[in-house]
This record gives structure tokens, sequence and C-alpha cells, in this order.
């Protein structure tokens, strides 16, 4: 069910939002200037940044790669960056701290999982996840970004005899990720003063929206990743990657609470009765596959929970969702707004 917008005094808030919720250098809005009230008109700001697919990059001049470096990958390896004016970063998230940084004009390919206005015209690297090492290096990239999960290794092995530096990061998984991911991506491009910055800022955004939460709302949501055409039907727990957006949206990870400790458990009647969800989370293709909030409460089991009762779901786009990137306060901005409406 999607959340109607809210008045025409909300819309205009929200423009006025626009430049300071999700803009600005090192600033953005301070965890000060926030309050419950003011939840509806920043998530109408945060939705009408994300209708249109684009990134605010660092206010200024784009920074100076400072080099040569050598940092840490996540493999083991210690990696030497001597240029970076040919960037190939392997994964949505990383290639929009790339942008955001304001390096973006040196970026020479995308991942499939770089799905914002910017990246659309690069070449694409990847056919469905997996990694061509003879489309990354027909580009001639100076620098590859990867992350543990990228593949398969022998491509990544291949890119890295043929002599390209690639420097593999962790996954982010959960909140605290966002800046640890950013100060590693900017260190490794020689622009360590720029991660500082997009860190304040990112900083700045959550802890307004994380200000909005009304008192005393503690909703349980619950996230399930369905592919109806696959039949998989999935509800989140620990280590899902939704549970941390949730609890930072001040609420509780229904799955979580429910004793689930893996990252995702098959649905069965029983798990959504011990969850008992207040509000459902989804990707929104997985809300259409499965036919939209129609066909989401006829799923054994959804009826039956409070937010089946309710139809209270709230679907978020794929790659935005669980991205773990600068636009993850946007994310947040959103999440209070609609998971707390009653």
């Amino acid at each position: 069910m999607r959340v109607s917008r809210r008045s025409l005094v909300a819309l205009g808030l929200a423009l006025a939002l626009l430049t300071g919720a999700c803009g600005g250098g090192s600033g953005g809005s301070s965890a000060a200037d926030a309050s419950p009230a003011s939840a509806s008109a920043r998530a109408a700001a945060a939705e009408k940044q994300l209708a249109k697919n684009t990134l605010v990059p660092l206010e200024g001049a784009p920074p100076t790669p400072e080099l040569p470096v050598t940092v840490d990958s996540s493999d083991g390896r210690q990696v030497t960056v001597e240029d970076a004016s040919r960037i190939l970063p392997l994964n949505g998230g990383v290639a929009e701290i790339v942008f955001t940084l304001g390096l973006g004009d040196r970026v020479v390919g995308r991942d499939i999982t770089a799905t914002f206005a910017e990246a659309k015209k690069l070449p694409q690297v990847t056919k469905a996840h997996d990694v061509s090492a003879e489309s990354v290096l027909s580009l001639r990239p100076t620098v590859v970004l990867a992350d543990t999960d990228t593949g398969p290794a022998e491509a990544i092995d291949q890119i890295r005899d043929a002599g390209v530096p690639v420097v593999v990061l962790d996954p982010a998984t959960k909140l605290a990720d966002v800046t640890t991911r950013t100060t590693r991506v900017a260190e490794a491009l020689g622009v360590p003063e720029a991660g500082k910055a997009l860190n304040k800022r990112m900083s700045d955004e959550l802890a307004a929206a994380r200000a909005a939460v009304p008192k005393g709302s503690k909703p349980k949501v619950a996230f399930l990743y369905m592919r109806g055409s696959a039949a998989v039907y999935l509800i989140g727990g620990k280590g899902s990657g939704a549970d941390s957006l949730i609890e930072a949206a001040g609420a509780v990870d229904a799955g979580k609470g429910a004793g689930l400790d893996k990252p995702f458990t098959p649905i069965t009647s029983e798990a959504l009765v011990r969850a008992r969800p207040d509000v459902i989370l989804m990707m929104t293709k997985g809300l259409e596959s499965v036919g939209g909030v129609d066909g989401l409460v006829k799923i054994p089991g959804i009826a039956e929970t409070p937010a089946g009762m309710d139809r209270r779901v709230v679907d978020m786009e794929d790659g935005v969702l669980l991205g773990y990137g600068p636009r993850t306060p946007l994310v947040i901005d959103i999440l209070v707004d609609r998971i707390h409406q009653r």
C-alpha cells in the first residue's frame, strides 16, 4: 500500500528541505533542525530526490587525488594505487560513493547494480552479477573497486594479473558500514578529506532523520524478501541488512525479535505468527512479483498478522533500500515517516 502524499504545506516544506536535508557539502540538516512534526516533510523531500534517481555530490570543486597510496584490501592484500584517472567500481553502492565524492567524471564503467542516472550511459561490465574480465580490461581502468561478493574469483584474478590494482571491500550490511566503506573508498582514491566531509554530511542527515521518530512509537516491522515467479518467500532476521535500517528508523525488526538468528528464513505461518509485524517492509519488485498488496495478503499467514489485517505495507526501490550508500539517509527519512503512521 503506497502512502499518499501529505498536504500542500508539507510538500512546500519538502522543497525547502531538498537542499538542506539531501544536499550540501559537509553540512546538511542537523538533529536540532528536526522534530516529529517534520517527518512527513522530510519523507516527501526524500521521495522527490529518489524519484529523480540522481546523486547529490559534495559541494565545491571535485577533489584532486593525492597519490600514490597503499591501502589494505579485504582479500588480505595490500594494494598500491598510483592513478585514479580511470576508476571502475564493481558494485552499485561503491559507485554511488565515488560519484558523490565528486569523482564521477573519472568512472569508466559500471556494474549492473549501478542504476542511478549518472551511471546509465557507462558501459556495463557484468552479466547478471558475474564480472567479465575482458569487458573490464577493455576499458583500461587504472583502479578497480570490488567487494568480497564480487566474482567469479577467476575474473578478479585475471584483472589483477593484468597489472590493474584491485581494492576489495567488505560488503555493507548494516548502517555503520556506510561510513566505514566511504572512508575506505576515499582513502583508496587519494581523497581522504572528501571522505570525511561525506561522512559528516551523512551523519548529520541520519541524526536529523532519527530525531523525527515520534516519541513512544515502536512498531514491529518484518522485512520480507519475495520473488513470486521463483517461489522465493523469505522473512528477514538478524543480519538481513534490513534489520539495521528498521532499528535506525526507531522500530523493532520483527523477525529478529521473534528469534530468527539467520539473515533469511523461509516464511511459514508459524514464523509470521511469532513475528506479529505491525508493518511489512519489502522491495518494490518483490511486492510486484506477488501481485501487489492484494496478492501479498493471500500468502498463508500474512493476512493473520496485524500488518496484513491493516494492509500496512511499505515498499522501496530495490537498488536503494539495501544500497547502504550516500542515499541511505533518504531511506531512513522515508521509513521514519511510513512505518510510524497509524
